[in-house]
């Protein structure tokens, strides 16, 4: 299945696609190289044009833009720790399946940690209008495709998939807060006692 189909169908029609997913043989370079590396970088991409070329409406104090070469680096930097905390959530869904009655299987559980960002990585192209930003939250639709997904792929009995879930979704905003602090300080957009307005 290719990269669109694959999406429309996570998106459009979960409960049908996840069974399906269960069953497909791929490697982890395939999923990352035909779906996370594409998908990963449209929320990067959008964030570096928008804050770079159109900039943030900071109302009487005016736009606040960043300079091209901040944005690119810092969303490269971005990108690249996203990548990585997809990894590691999945190592952690991996892990934790046993405790939950589920089986460990690291594949599956990589395939779980792709394809339920699937809306927040979609969704995340409105940040290419910063005016537009607040629509990226209907990227939340991705705790619903984790929800659906885990005990699937996972094998997690109805019982413990609850559980499972909640513990798999404060793992994912540990991960990827410390990714967006790691990215922050590794390469900051300003200098420090500088405000936004002032940069």
């Amino acid at each position: 299945m290719n990269l669109v189909a694959r999406a429309k169908a996570i998106l459009l029609t979960p409960a049908q696609e996840w069974p399906v997913i269960e069953k497909e043989t791929t490697t982890a370079a395939e999923l990352y190289t035909g779906y996370i590396v594409p998908l990963a970088a449209i929320g990067p991409v959008a964030r570096a044009i928008g804050s770079s070329m159109i900039g943030v409406n900071l109302g009487p104090l005016g736009y606040w833009k960043v300079s091209p070469a901040k944005a690119v680096g810092r969303e490269v930097v971005s990108y690249v720790f996203a990548l990585a905390g997809c990894w590691v959530l999945a190592w952690i869904i991996d892990t934790l399946a046993p405790k939950f009655g589920g089986q460990s299987n690291f594949l599956q559980a990589l395939k779980v940690a792709a394809y339920s960002a699937t809306a927040s990585w979609v969704f995340s192209v409105f940040f290419l209008v910063p005016a537009l930003a607040v629509l990226s939250i209907l990227g939340l639709y991705s705790l619903y495709l984790l929800y659906l997904g885990l005990p699937v792929l996972m094998k997690a009995p109805s019982d413990k998939a609850l559980g499972y879930f909640a513990v798999v979704i404060l793992a994912a905003i540990l991960v990827f807060g410390i990714a967006a602090v790691l990215a922050a300080a590794v390469f900051p957009y300003g200098r420090p006692g500088l405000t936004l307005g002032l940069l």
